[in-house]
């Protein structure tokens, strides 16, 4: 199994493809999993990077608190380690908000940045919608029907019905690869420790001098495609792409679309 020691820990990752170096940062609670539908269509372009955060799957998970500017030194170091002096990075929702702490704090090692489902943090940004704070939340159900109904909220209108093969797979992942309580607290602190606006990003990202792709979900309930525009206001050489049938799990809703436009950015 492939690890590095970067930042006093050890990552795992993987890597696939080759070309241009593309790093896939995960969300809250996601190992490099959640990138398993895109990285094949991806793989055909770029030497695609994926790791575990701290916190997940196979690497470390030493105590927390954690912060963004932690988890974008571990990307460095990854990148470092592999020998990569720039790369183009790519955060989903969590990994948003290290992909633009990487972005700020290592801009030397940014080729170009594509933010997925995320904000800036801080007292600005479109929270998540009542809808799915009520189900993300919701504490009295069993474990396997918040699961459920996470995903279904999670993804766009009617897409678990016509997908339930990818629901089952989902599911029984999560199942196998259960969330450890303390180490998601640790990672959870990450968006927590944004909500200050002088910690936020939302007032740091007009420095940034990279190009920007901004990818959402239409129906994005999580981090509501709002945010997409007060990024976009933020950093000036920036492009927003909207996906209509998708929601905040883009990279396995329409993986090959958003690979696409992905593509078509890096040209």
């Amino acid at each position: 199994m492939p690890k590095i020691k970067t930042n006093n820990i050890e990552l795992y990752y993987e890597t696939h493809g080759a070309g241009q170096p593309l790093v896939l940062i995960s969300g809250l609670g996601y190992p490099l999993w959640q990138w398993h539908k895109m990285v094949p269509f991806l793989a055909e372009h770029f030497q695609v990077i994926t790791f575990d955060n701290r916190g997940v799957g196979q690497s470390d998970k030493p105590a927390g608190p954690y912060t963004a500017q932690m988890l974008a030194a571990d990307t460095a170091g990854l990148l470092d380690a592999l020998g990569i002096e720039k790369a183009i990075i790519a955060g989903h929702s969590m990994g948003g908000f290290i992909a633009q702490a990487m972005a700020l704090d290592f801009p030397q090692k940014a080729e170009k940045l594509i933010l997925c489902s995320t904000n800036f943090g801080g007292p600005h940004h479109v929270p998540v919608t009542p809808e799915a704070m009520k189900v993300l939340t919701d504490v009295t159900s069993d474990a396997l029907t918040r699961l459920k109904n996470g995903l279904i909220v999670s993804t766009a209108p009617g897409w678990s019905e016509k997908n339930p093969e990818m629901i089952e797979e989902w599911v029984k992942w999560r199942i196998a690869n259960p969330i450890d309580p303390a180490p998601y607290q640790a990672q959870l602190a990450i968006g927590l420790g944004l909500m200050n606006e002088a910690a936020a990003f939302e007032n740091k990202l007009p420095r940034l001098n990279v190009p920007t792709l901004i990818l959402f979900g239409a129906h994005d309930k999580v981090v509501p495609p709002a945010n997409a525009s007060l990024l976009a206001e933020k950093i000036a050489d920036s492009k927003v792409v909207i996906f209509p049938d998708a929601g905040h799990f883009f990279p396995i809703e329409i993986a090959e679309a958003a690979a696409h436009a992905i593509v078509e950015f890096s040209k």
